[in-house]
């Protein structure tokens, strides 16, 4: 059972691996991924974000199950940046932490489907932000990595309430120790990425 993990949960800092083999229990990480998504009204969601070590993320722009087209991206690369806008963020990860982020307005995605199909896009738009965002995440970059000092610190009480609730979820055992979570990234890594 795959859980969103929450700020500063070490994974999110890690910079995931390429996945080298697709098998019948990746396909289900990726459903369970997408059910997460829409249970906590998501756009997008990041294998980091669920303590997976993976170079993957899953998007529906709709937020909705049922609605709109559901894309998983493996091994995902970011190209040809162009134009800049700003508009709000926000992360399943920093539950009610939302700010201003400046992102290139348009970027090329080249990666892979489940299929091991490649995909190749130039996308713009709102499209182009959320696959910006998941993509950080890959890197270990969170989009507060992202603001101005300034406006960080209009947020910094928001996101102490989320690392005070991570915490908690510590205390509860709900989260590893860090001797834990490193045997799973090892797993993980063994199993998809071949090392």
């Amino acid at each position: 059972m795959l859980r969103i993990v929450l700020y500063p949960h070490p994974t999110l800092s890690f910079e995931a691996q390429p996945i080298v083999r697709v098998d019948v229990k990746l396909k289900k990480l990726i459903d369970e991924m997408f059910e997460l998504m829409y249970e906590f009204r998501g756009v997008g969601l990041a294998a980091t974000q669920v303590d997976l070590p993976l170079r993957m993320f899953v998007i529906n722009e709709s937020g909705q199950k049922g609605c709109g087209e559901e894309q998983v991206f493996l091994n995902p690369v970011l190209s040809q940046p162009k134009g800049t806008e700003e508009a709000e963020e926000g992360c399943l990860s920093l539950p009610g932490v939302y700010a201003p982020v400046r992102r290139p307005k348009q970027v090329h995605i080249q990666a892979y489907d489940l299929k091991g199909r490649e995909i190749k896009q130039t996308v713009d738009g709102f499209l182009s932000r959320v696959i910006q965002h998941e993509h950080d995440h890959l890197n270990g970059v969170m989009f507060i990595d992202r603001i101005p000092e300034a406006n960080r610190l209009e947020i910094e009480e928001k996101i102490e309430e989320v690392e005070v609730q991570y915490e908690e979820e510590r205390r509860e055992g709900l989260v590893g120790d860090s001797a834990a979570i490193e045997k799973g990234r090892r797993e993980w890594l063994k199993r998809y990425c071949g090392g």
